[in-house]
């Protein structure tokens, strides 16, 4: 059998989007009704393209695009040179208005299918789409090449720019690799993240190893350090299959301060409260922050703007992002966040302020709460990881019944799941807003303020 037999072509005419990147088509069957389903990545709707199929399953294909018949007006000319075969990147093939619509789209389909009404329009709140990112994570290949991983494979893709990424992270990825280059010890380094702050004035960057060092692991950390004199902290990481990653050395501070409000243009020095900045937050080696330089501050206007009271509640709190400006509209704040990366910057950063720090579970905290029967809430801010909040928090959340909550979602699925179980019982949806913290990529964020109904 030929290739072409095996991956036959198909001319198909795209109809919309769904997540993960794709837009789909629908076979006809020979009565004319609608038949499987099929998946091609970087296609816009309403486009007319030849696709080469990949994956034919029982219910639906996937295919790849071979070329575009009849173009969309939103589509551009991609911003990377690596677009299409890196996978960092889903849309850069759209405009940023096109892409906007398109995660619309897709967040209001996903809701609705879920059963939850939403009364009037989901808002977006965004920012510029390009030199965003915060933080990034290379690969390195076996000859030493940066790299991200492939579309669709765990393919190294070596890569020579990221216009998704503020400029100086990859200027010092350049460093790190030319040091690599240079040192035995180099050989064992497979990948390493960079994370920087608003200003560019400060960055952290984690080196991940694998098998041991040929040379002393912290003069070998302190000679990196030394070549790159802008970087704040430096540490090395041993990822060694199954076990925990493991914190073999570091140099340097071990966190940055992260300022809201810094007036870029400025280069606010220093970055303090009262001095261009509202918010200064240490963040450390490891811990979670938003990744969007452009965006975050607004987001976080956007989540807790308007809302005081008595006691608000900061669930899977971070490092504070959203608990530190909670304390001036509250006259108490309970931050609850169980990661050790995060734990000592989040009392750190609550520090002097009438919030508290709690290392637990948002599990373990809402059930002892249950328990104990404190203080009703005037408001709960929620911000799970992707898996979303789960049915035993939804119950624990549903009993305790705070007039107010802010849900901070990144998988537009468990959001619909878990919205399902809070507005069948107690809540109603007053506002959604689609934040769209991941330009050029299929990934967003939303916002959704619920009150007690």
């Amino acid at each position: 059998m030929t290739a072409e037999a095996a991956n036959p072509l198909l001319e198909l005419r795209m109809e919309k989007p769904v997540y993960g990147g794709d837009c789909l088509s629908r076979l006809a069957n020979s009565d004319g009704r609608s038949g499987k389903t099929v998946f091609v990545p970087l296609t816009l709707p309403g486009e007319s393209v030849s696709v080469r199929v990949t994956e034919d399953k029982r219910s639906f294909l996937k295919g790849e695009l071979e070329q575009v018949l009849t173009a969309s007006s939103s589509r551009v000319s991609p911003g990377c040179k690596h677009f299409g075969v890196c996978g960092g990147c889903h849309y850069q093939h759209a405009d940023y208005a096109a892409q906007l619509d398109l995660k619309r789209q897709i967040l209001q389909e996903t809701l609705s299918r879920a059963g939850i009404a939403i009364a009037g329009e989901i808002a977006v709140l965004s920012g510029a789409p390009w030199e965003y990112r915060n933080r990034i994570r290379l690969a390195l290949t076996a000859g030493g090449e940066l790299a991200y991983r492939g579309r669709r494979s765990h393919d190294l893709i070596a890569i020579r720019e990221c216009p998704i990424a503020v400029p100086g992270l990859l200027r010092a990825a350049r460093s790190v690799q030319a040091f690599l280059g240079e040192t035995p010890s180099g050989a064992v380094v497979t990948e390493l993240e960079l994370f920087t702050n608003p200003e560019e004035s400060q960055l952290q960057i984690t080196l991940f190893c694998k098998g041991n060092f040929e040379l002393d692991s912290q003069s070998w950390l302190e000679g990196l350090h030394a070549a790159l004199p802008r970087t704040t902290g430096l540490r090395l990481v041993e990822e060694d299959g199954g076990l925990a990653p493991r914190v073999v050395a570091r140099v340097g501070d071990p966190s940055l301060i992260y300022c809201l409000d810094a007036r870029l243009e400025g280069r606010v020095e220093g970055c303090v409260e009262g001095r261009g900045a509202r918010f200064a937050y240490r963040v450390d080696h490891g811990a979670f922050f938003q990744v969007n330089r452009w965006l975050v501050d607004r987001f976080v206007d956007r989540v807790t703007g308007g809302e005081s009271g008595s006691l608000a509640w900061d669930l899977y709190a971070g490092v504070g992002l959203f608990a530190r400006p909670l304390t001036a509209r509250f006259r108490q704040v309970l931050a609850v966040e169980s990661a050790s990366a995060s734990s000592a910057a989040l009392r750190q950063n609550l520090s002097e302020t009438n919030g508290t720090a709690i290392a637990a579970t948002t599990l373990d905290f809402l059930r002892r709460n249950r328990e104990q029967r404190e203080p009703r809430p005037d408001l709960i801010v929620l911000d799970p990881p992707r898996a979303g909040l789960g049915e035993e928090v939804t119950t624990l959340l549903n009993a305790i019944g705070s007039p107010q909550m802010v849900y901070v979602s990144c998988d537009p699925a468990t959001l619909a799941r878990d919205l399902r179980a809070l507005t069948l019982e107690r809540y109603r949806i007053d506002s959604v807003t689609l934040v769209d913290m991941f330009p050029q990529t299929y990934h967003l964020e939303t916002v959704v303020q619920l009150s007690r109904s």
